[in-house]
């Protein structure tokens, strides 16, 4: 992103498509928050592109992004509706360290209902020193033993980028 276009607090409008449910939702949660529904939308954007702000990072690439995607696990097929080999292309796709590398049977993880998961980590040898009654922290431990990452640096990380969205976040309010 280029600096004129950090600054730049033009609005644009765009259009999207929402079930009827979901409008409805919309109106009557901002109405109980007493806010215009265009405020709700772009808080609504405003707070997932934040969750998701690694995408934006090119250096967060393979498994800097395995922590990432555990987050969002039940919406990646979904709602994103995102397959095994897109997901490939975007955790390995721009990955030109080996050991950032995630290999395709991880990534099919994410996909998996909780049960399937629970089996493949059973089956595979480097789980069980990880092993966990709830499926969804297992699955984080195994990946965080696995792919080396640590807490304080994804957390770190994380931190970072919300002082820079909290800098963003003036453009937001300038409705």
């Amino acid at each position: 992103m280029s600096e004129n276009e950090f600054f730049n607090d033009r609005k644009y409008i765009v259009s999207m498509r929402l079930s009827n449910a979901d409008r409805i939702a919309v109106r009557s949660t901002a109405a109980r928050l007493f806010v215009r529904e265009s405020k709700l939308y772009r808080f609504a954007i405003h707070h997932l592109l934040n969750r998701l702000h690694r995408l934006n990072d090119d250096s967060c690439c393979g498994s800097d992004l395995l922590l990432l995607f555990l987050e969002f696990k039940e919406e990646l097929s979904v709602h994103l509706e995102l397959k095994k080999h897109q997901l490939f292309k975007i955790f390995n796709g721009r990955n030109t360290r080996p050991e950032k590398y995630v290999a395709m049977a991880d990534i099919e993880l994410l996909l998996m209902p909780d049960h399937a998961v629970r089996q493949r980590l059973q089956t595979t040898p480097d789980a069980a020193k990880t092993k966990h009654a709830e499926t969804k922290t297992w699955l984080r431990e195994y990946f965080l033993e696995k792919y080396q990452i640590t807490e304080d640096e994804y957390t770190a990380a994380d931190d970072f980028a919300a002082l820079v969205n909290d800098s963003q976040h003036a453009s937001y309010e300038a409705d």
